[in-house]
Order: structure tokens, then C-alpha cells, then sequence
């Protein structure tokens, strides 16, 4: 059989009427009488006789027809019909250049916005518009690539927006992730970005220190949608200036005289910050006597989690303390993430009650201040034997409650926290806790209270 080459396909002129010039396995040139010359494949599929074009000569060269023909044969051995894979192939590249990577991170976020916070899905939008839109926005998602993605990454970076470009490397991983499941991308090209972005050097923990904003920020958080115990482990955190994770693990056995006249939350050494010597130390539990204010948050929170050990569990294991991002993103996403983390509480307390003291306070009371953040005295050397950690107790008691009466002057009851909703669209599925504490509930002396 002659075969054609380039030779031939070029010495090919116009004539009044089309005709053919054959190559191997049904694959011909048609040369129209204007001059085209048109690849094109004869098949037959089933019953029918059917025919392709693969283009025109030169755009489309004899080895491209061939190439071509080739692969519409592997096609029609495995019995499809290759006009159709065909069109097939370009209905779905027409659609993947429509699904741009904005039209899918928009679908992602409307579908998961009712799981979060209305001014957390505020800022995840609001971010994305902002720092990812403009740059990647009008691409087909299945073709961006990890250089694409890094690159508005870097700029991010080169801004000073180095945390936010993590936050935002994370949400496009999930919108990826997304993509993948509803099949409109096949990976996800910023899983492992992270590792190429600058770490973010860790300074001093941001923090409110001025009681004004602090009052405004923890109510900001407190109307924010989020679980009842997590607002008022916040509340808690903020009376007390007890470390995140003293809190986080706080058991109803540690509190003591709660229906008395000198309400203590005893935490164990071992539950302290320290070494071994800390933890191991005779007399080291941290003593943090309790406002009425600090009740009252008790006496909200144990008709949540009452029946069990722990004040703050997990939101799926009772046995678990909550995670320890729970109140941290409750800041953020009242609109504090860079200003105040749950940390902060402790130096706005020390901030604000060492500004009182010089101002109203007796001579002690830097001392006292000190010991109620568990903190050793500045009289006493580093290299002294443990110290009277009970020392100052009637005065630590009463700057705890001059501390809660100015912190909740203009912050609501406990019992409000409780009633507000847990997550947007779900007012049917909250848990209802009593308007107030049960009858014939009571705290017991030297331990959590249980109904009696």
C-alpha cells in the first residue's frame, strides 16, 4: 500500500471536485476544491460506518494524523466509540476551563459556612477576596499548580502577612479538598506548601490590657456562636488568670467550699507548670480563692458537665479535656486573632491589678498579685527552699474579687452564656440547661457539689 508523506501532501492541488488521499489503517487526506486539506478516519462501530476529523494539514502534520488515528484505534478496540470519547473530552475540558478556582471556593464556603461562626465566615471570605481572588481566582482549578498557589503565598509573606498566609494556605487546601471530593481536581497542589512558607517567629503573647477593650472583647467573644462550656471557660479563665491548660484540665474534685464563706480551687502541683521538682513539691498546689463572680460561673456550668470529672470536657469525649484551640478560636473569631489569646488574660490581670495596686492598694500586693498567677515573690531568691504559697490568702481573696467586680461591671450572668445558641441554625439541637440551679442542688464542703 502507498503511504503518504509530506512530499505527496504538499504536491496535492485543488480540483473541481473533493478527493482522497489514503494513507494506512482508513486514514485519508480530503482535499476540498478550495484548496483545505482535511485529515479524516474512517471506522465502523457496531452496524454503522462512521467517520472522524483530526484536523487540517498543516496545522495538523501527517505524524499528529497518524498519532491520532493510532489512538482512536486503541478506543475502538476497547469498545468505545471514538467520536464520542471525543466529545466527551471536550464537553469536560470546556467545563473544567468554567470551574474556575473562585466558582469552587465559593460552593465551599456556602456549604460550610452554617458550621461556623457568621463573623468567622465573614473573615474566611472576606480573606479569600482579598489575598486569593485577585490572583488565582480566574483559573480552572484542575490546572493550578504548586508554584501558582506559592507564589501568591510569597507575596503574602513579602507583605509582613506571614500568619495569614499560613491561614490562607490552609483554606486553600481545603477548598482542594473539596474540589477533589465533588470532582472538579484530582490533587491538591498546596497540601505541602506549608513547609516552603517562613516560619513565624514567636514573640510575646498578644494581649488586652486595658479593662475597657478587655470588658469589650471578652463580651465580643461571649456573643459569638460557640458552645455554652466554651464561653464559660472563657469567663472562668478571665476571673481567674489560671493558665489555659490549668483550666483545660480543671476536675470538680479540686474545688472546695463552694457553698461556704471561702470558695478555693486547689490545683495539684502535678497539674502545674514546672519540672519534676515543681510537680513533685510538698505544699505546691496553686491555691486560687474564688470571687462570687467565679461561683456563679460554677453553678451555670454544672448542669452541663456536672455528672462527670472534668469542669471542661471535649465536645465528643466526656473523658477528654476540650481542645486546647477552643477558646483561642473563639477569640479569633469574634475578630481578636493577633490581639489577645487566651494566655493574655494572665498579663492583663497582672497588668491591670499591679496599675490598681500602686494606685489604692496596700504595700503587699505586688506580692500577692504574684502568687496568684503562681508566680515566686520577687523577695524570694531563685536558690531558696519552697516558700508559703497560702502567704497573703485574705488579701489574694479580696483583690480576686475586687478583680471580678471592675472585670464583669458590664458583662452579663453566667446563666445568659448558657442560653445562647451554640451554632448558627441549630436552636433545635442545643442542649436547654434549667433557668437556674435545680432545686435542692448545693455545693458540698471540700468538693464539687452534687444534688441532694
Amino acid at each position: 500500500m502507498s503511504m503518504l508523506n509530506d512530499a505527496k501532501i504538499r504536491a496535492a492541488k485543488a480540483r473541481a471536485k473533493p478527493y482522497k488521499l489514503t494513507d494506512s489503517h482508513r486514514l485519508y487526506l480530503l482535499v476540498t476544491p478550495t484548496g483545505s486539506k482535511l485529515w479524516k478516519w474512517g471506522y465502523r462501530y457496531g452496524e454503522k460506518q462512521k467517520t472522524m476529523s483530526f484536523g487540517i494539514y498543516p496545522g495538523v502534520g501527517l505524524l499528529d494524523a497518524r498519532s491520532k488515528r493510532d489512538e482512536a484505534r486503541r478506543q475502538l478496540d476497547e469498545g468505545h466509540d471514538p467520536a464520542v470519547v471525543k466529545r466527551l473530552k471536550v464537553a469536560a475540558n470546556l467545563e473544567a476551563g468554567r470551574t474556575t478556582f473562585e466558582l469552587v471556593a465559593r460552593d465551599w464556603h456556602a456549604t460550610f459556612k452554617t458550621q461556623w461562626a457568621v463573623r468567622h465566615a465573614a473573615d474566611i471570605l472576606r480573606s479569600l477576596e482579598h489575598d486569593v481572588f485577585p490572583s488565582i481566582g480566574s483559573l480552572p482549578i484542575a490546572s493550578l499548580t504548586p508554584p501558582a498557589i506559592f507564589d501568591l503565598l510569597k507575596a503574602m509573606e513579602d507583605r509582613g502577612a506571614g500568619e495569614s498566609a499560613k491561614r490562607v494556605r490552609q483554606r486553600i487546601s481545603a477548598i482542594f479538598g473539596y474540589a477533589m471530593a465533588v470532582g472538579k481536581a484530582e490533587c491538591d497542589p498546596a497540601e505541602k506548601l506549608g513547609a516552603a512558607l517562613k516560619p513565624v517567629r514567636k514573640g510575646r503573647q498578644p494581649a488586652i490590657v486595658e479593662l475597657g477593650p478587655l470588658q469589650k472583647m471578652i463580651n465580643d467573644a461571649e456573643e459569638d456562636y460557640a458552645r455554652p462550656v466554651t464561653r464559660l471557660a472563657l469567663r472562668l479563665l478571665a476571673l481567674t488568670a489560671v493558665r489555659p491548660g490549668e483550666l483545660r484540665g480543671a476536675r470538680w474534685e479540686e474545688f472546695e467550699d463552694l457553698d461556704g464563706k471561702y470558695p478555693l480551687w486547689r490545683i495539684p502541683a502535678a497539674r502545674m507548670k514546672g519540672g519534676i521538682e515543681r510537680k513533685e513539691e510538698d505544699g505546691g498546689d496553686h491555691l486560687v480563692p474564688l470571687a462570687p463572680q467565679s461561683v456563679e460561673v460554677l453553678c451555670a456550668l454544672w448542669p452541663l458537665t456536672g455528672d462527670g470529672e472534668l469542669l471542661f470536657p471535649g465536645n465528643r469525649f466526656a473523658h477528654r479535656p476540650m481542645s486546647e484551640n477552643a477558646i483561642g478560636y473563639l477569640l479569633n473569631r469574634a475578630g481578636y486573632h493577633g490581639h489577645h489569646v487566651p494566655h493574655g488574660f494572665r498579663a492583663a490581670f497582672s497588668t491591670i491589678m499591679n496599675e490598681w495596686a500602686k494606685r489604692e492598694g496596700d504595700r503587699d500586693d505586688r506580692s500577692a498579685i504574684d502568687l496568684m498567677l503562681a508566680h515566686i515573690p520577687k523577695q524570694v531568691s531563685e536558690s531558696e527552699g519552697a516558700y508559703n504559697r497560702a502567704a497573703y490568702m485574705p488579701r489574694r481573696r479580696e483583690l480576686a474579687c475586687i478583680w471580678a467586680d471592675m472585670l464583669t461591671e458590664k458583662l452579663p450572668a453566667p446563666r445568659v452564656l448558657v442560653e445562647r445558641p451554640a451554632k448558627p441554625l441549630a436552636e433545635d439541637s442545643r442542649r436547654r440547661v434549667p433557668e437556674a440551679v435545680p432545686k435542692g442542688f448545693r455545693f458540698s464542703n471540700n468538693s464539687a457539689g452534687r444534688a441532694v
